[in-house]
């Protein structure tokens, strides 16, 4: 029995599902409260109490490129990752980029505002200049006209980052600057598996103007002492 402990809007539970769904294996989601913890989820994960937490049979999972890896190791059907063990290095380089430098600059970008804001999304930006380099002659994805480990660690930047960018009122993706990365989202978009399993993008935009709305006051409110 293979279970997804997730939360709707979650990137890092979208590319698990998204794996499990390349791979073809049939799974139980479930869906958790982020925000009131269920004693599900702090039994699964006692260290991080976080999902996404993967449970295969006695098996439980936690972090979710950990996840990709166990997947494409457990079913070998449809490879996520390269086959070349520096290919593969390379991939999980360009993953943690992505997750520590790019994903954090920009939501602070479009969680911000000022000087903070401006600093944020030149970080950003700057950081997507080295993801257009990667892809530059790449073909379809990252690892060439097949979906893979990369393309689904990187697949937040396609849903998240426009919702960001209206809230925000920033502007990121701008395909005079970045023909590669907007190609590779276009075909990212498209494929078969992936266009099925999005979020609802009205119900994820409240979700994260709620987010920053919340974020802004906070920082606004006065400091106690």
């Amino acid at each position: 029995m293979i279970k997804l402990v997730g939360f709707w809007v979650s990137p890092f539970v979208l590319r698990v599902s998204w794996a499990l769904k390349l791979k073809g294996v049939e799974y139980e989601y479930i869906e958790e409260d982020v925000f009131n913890k269920s004693p599900l989820l702090l039994e699964l994960n006692p260290v991080h109490k976080k999902v996404p937490v993967l449970v295969h049979g006695h098996n439980v999972i936690v972090e979710s490129l950990v996840i990709l890896e166990y997947i494409d190791e457990t079913w070998k059907q449809y490879p996520l990752l390269p086959q070349e063990p520096c290919d593969r290095a390379n991939a999980r380089f360009w993953a943690k980029f992505a997750e520590e430098k790019l994903m954090k600059n920009s939501w602070t970008a479009m969680s911000s505002q000022g000087d903070e804001k401006k600093l944020f999304l030149q970080s950003t930006l700057e950081d997507l200049e080295k993801i257009e380099g990667e892809l530059k002659g790449k073909g379809k994805y990252f690892g060439g006209e097949n979906l893979g480990y990369l393309d689904l660690a990187l697949g937040w930047i396609t849903y998240l980052v426009p919702v960001w960018e209206d809230i925000g009122s920033i502007t990121i993706l701008d395909p005079v600057k970045f023909p590669c990365t907007t190609a590779w989202m276009q075909n990212f978009l498209n494929h078969p598996v992936i266009k099925e399993d999005f979020p609802p993008r009205d119900k994820t935009d409240f979700y994260f103007r709620t987010r920053r709305e919340e974020i802004l006051a906070l920082v606004g409110s006065p400091s106690k002492g």
